[in-house]
């Protein structure tokens, strides 16, 4: 195999935190490496080094030459002004790109619901994020870092990303021109596990250690479960000798005249090689009040939203969905489907435009939002102080905390839990935001999103917490892992307006979006509308308004497609008029034609596919 670029005994300080110190690590042809660890470890940092944007402070990155390495960082910078179609293709002539099936497959991934003519500065942030992950994808380098590439897509975009990112880097790939290999920063779970051959954990404990695992997530949790056991029986054996030797220190002083210094030296050098610990953190199961029989219903609930154009948009259709003690569900869907409307709904944030919402007499709600700027209210108050403030003390286990033992329970520091609340790191914001939550003793979480900005240790214990969560549970997340690990049931809007049940999971979804985006008439069950089912009709089935509003959209896509190539045809006629004796610029005038006229054929079709649909 060969090898693409190394890291040779690197090391880099910031302030008093040793991130990395004498790190050496290989990257070969064909390696999918997936890099874990806390917030805050280093990780984005490594793989700005690895990319030569950043420099150590000793050691160095080795690069094979002429191999071209690719990006993907956590800014997205576009010029001003700058389109999708300039951000993707940069001045790169149509015909240079919409010929490459590859180009065409990234363009069919993400950014099939984008005007290439769009202004870059008027879209949202998922939006500007595929663009900027479409255009690092479409230049194919040999050597490809990606940090947090999952952020703001949707289930179906993570499945598609990690099945481009296997047949590009991996065994399928380009074999007779060579793999080429990928490094990959993200707390998306499944997504490691689908794509990764390989682990990189940065330790971030102080050591400025990186560990090198075989496998993906799955096995990195088992090989370091296993890591820890032997570590512990080591310890334990320390232990037992270390006490022997203190043992022999608090003897008296007839004992201390055999080898006094010898036992002392041994008995320090076993206290001076005790490693440090690892940050330890532990969610445990708070009391939660009394929940009765009823909690929520949605009864025929229809919500519309306001479009630009001064008409709107049904998000909800006459949808019916109950909520029963101890449901756990799952809510996926395509983006702007309403998932976070639905918990609105359930929050009782907004009121429906038709229909109701029953709530439960004994219903205590509490909602993670996505928004941690909520804790911009509190930002001159610590993470103790937070806390306080909701209760004083909870019972955790039969037992009576206080603020400070809590916020230490979920993995803040002494020093970490008594900082300023404004000058906490997006994770510790995000686990302060459920802190705040769990101890107002709700018996209905609604959480949106809830994996943002946690580190995988904090994931785990997250999900270690929901797992005995003893209420009612909704969580919408494009964290596929976390979806199948703590709900029983998943849903689905998938923008028509119904809200459907999804008793083959995750899965079943994606198989629903394929059969959406390849074939508009799709079969299968009817969607559902909570208890009651949408009639179907077998013989004429008709395209949703969500498929008819993307047909739409790629009609005036194709539209101007074909505008372009027009313009083209008519320059080049001119060239060919103005000198038809030049007879070598003539026929690569005709040859450049006839690829338009291709092009033209392909592009109409779709056009007609299109319009067909958007009727």
């Amino acid at each position: 195999m060969a090898h693409l670029l190394g890291a040779d005994g690197i090391s880099l300080t910031i302030g008093t935190r040793t991130l990395l110190d004498g790190v050496s690590l290989g990257l070969d042809d064909g390696d999918r490496i997936g890099v874990v660890g806390p917030n805050g470890a280093g990780k984005s940092t490594l793989l700005r080094l690895l990319a030569g944007t950043a420099a150590p402070d000793g050691g160095r990155v080795t690069r094979v030459g002429g191999s071209r390495l690719g990006m993907l960082d956590q800014r997205d910078d576009a010029r001003p002004g700058a389109t999708v179609l300039d951000l993707v293709h940069g001045d790169d002539a149509t015909h240079e790109w919409a010929s490459d099936a590859r180009i065409r497959n990234v363009h069919a991934g993400l950014l099939a619901d984008l005007d290439l003519d769009q202004p870059v500065a008027t879209l949202s942030g998922g939006q500007r994020r595929r663009a900027a992950l479409a255009a690092l994808l479409v230049t194919d380098p040999d050597v490809l870092l990606l940090d947090e590439p999952t952020n703001h897509l949707d289930v179906e975009g993570v499945a598609w990303l990690a099945e481009h990112l296997r047949n590009r880097y991996g065994s399928a790939g380009r074999a007779s021109a060579g793999q080429g290999a990928l490094v990959v920063v993200t707390h998306d779970r499944w997504f490691l596990d689908a794509v990764c051959s390989r682990m990189w954990e940065v330790r971030g404990d102080g050591t400025g250690a990186v560990d090198g695992y075989e496998g993906g997530y799955a096995a990195y949790i088992l090989a370091r479960a296993e890591r820890s056991r032997q570590a512990a029986a080591a310890a334990e054996k320390r232990n037992n000798l270390l006490r022997k030797e203190l043992a022999w220190l608090k003897r008296g002083a007839p004992a201390r005249t055999s080898k006094p210094k010898f036992r002392l030296d041994a008995a320090a050098a076993l206290i001076d090689d005790e490693p440090p610990p690892r940050d330890q953190l532990e969610l445990t199961q708070m009391a939660t009040k009394r929940l009765g029989k009823d909690v929520l219903d949605l009864e025929d609930v229809t919500v519309r939203v306001p479009l630009p154009d001064g008409g709107d948009r049904t998000l909800l259709d006459d949808v019916t969905w109950r909520l029963g003690p101890g449901d756990r569900y799952g809510l996926v869907g395509v983006n702007g489907a309403g998932k976070t409307t639905v918990l609105a709904l359930l929050a009782g944030r907004r009121a429906p435009d038709g229909g109701r919402v029953r709530r439960g007499k004994t219903v205590e709600v509490a909602e993670l939002t996505q928004e941690v700027t909520e804790l911009d209210e509190v930002g001159h108050l610590t993470a103790v102080q937070v806390v306080d403030a909701e209760k004083r003390t909870v019972v955790v286990d039969g037992k009576e905390m206080t603020a400070g033992q809590l916020t230490e329970r979920l993995g803040f520091t002494r020093e970490r839990a008594h900082t300023e609340v404004r000058s906490l790191s997006g994770g510790e914001r995000r686990r302060l935001q459920l802190l705040r939550l769990l101890v107002s003793e709700p018996n209905v979480l609604l959480l949106d999103e809830p994996t943002n900005d946690l580190d995988t240790d904090t994931l785990a214990a997250v999900e270690d917490l929901l797992d005995g969560w003893p209420g009612t549970l909704i969580v919408v997340s494009h964290d596929r892992y976390l979806l199948e690990r703590v709900c029983d049931r998943q849903w689905a809007l998938l923008g028509d307006g119904t809200l459907r049940d999804l008793p083959g999971g995750v899965e079943q979804y994606l198989e629903l979006r394929r059969a959406a985006v390849s074939a508009p008439v799709s079969g299968g069950e009817p969607a559902s509308r909570g208890a009651a089912s949408a009639p179907a009709d077998a013989a004429t089935p008709a395209p949703s308004a969500a498929e008819q509003r993307q047909a739409k959209k790629a009609v005036q896509r194709l539209e101007k497609q074909l505008a372009r190539l027009a313009d083209e045809e008519t320059r080049l006629h001119e060239r060919m008029a103005a000198d038809p004796t030049d007879f070598e610029a003539t026929a690569k005038l005709d040859a450049r034609l006839r690829e338009l006229g291709a092009e033209k054929d392909e592009l109409e079709m779709q056009w007609l596919e299109a319009a067909e649909l958007a009727d």
